[in-house]
């Protein structure tokens, strides 16, 4: 029996890397997502929030992101097996979104917990 050759390692990532690309130039969420994290950045950095806030924020940065590329694989995936309405199709499709804006809606809360704090202390010194 053959082995099939697996492909370098350089185009596993390039594979990984076009995925990303991919789901952040198509879809309106990822878009979202995104800008988010960018604001979030520029809030840690005005903040001058600790390490170890940092490294809940990166965390959630992957956790959100991560689960909205697999969303959008899930969808693409029903989406090519069948065009026909079936429950299965959508019960596959809500859960994926859900587990998306669930992690979404947790990422705010944490979010306000590591932020307010400094958003009060810079209106108290404003104020």
């Amino acid at each position: 029996m053959m082995r099939e050759r697996k492909n370098p390692l350089t185009k596993s990532f390039g594979y990984a890397f076009e995925g990303i690309l991919t789901g952040i130039r198509q879809e309106r969420n990822m878009k979202i997502h995104c800008v988010a994290i960018i604001l979030v950045t520029a809030a840690g950095t005005l903040f001058q929030i600790t390490a170890v806030e940092w490294c809940i924020c990166l965390l959630l940065f992957a956790l959100v992101a991560g689960l909205e590329l697999v969303n959008t694989a899930v969808e693409a995936v029903v989406d090519l097996v069948t065009e026909e309405k079936k429950p299965l199709a959508k019960k596959a499709k809500d859960t994926a979104a859900g587990a998306v804006l669930f992690a979404a809606v947790i990422s705010v809360f944490i979010g306000c917990i590591i932020f307010l704090p400094y958003v009060f202390e810079l209106a108290e010194k404003i104020f």
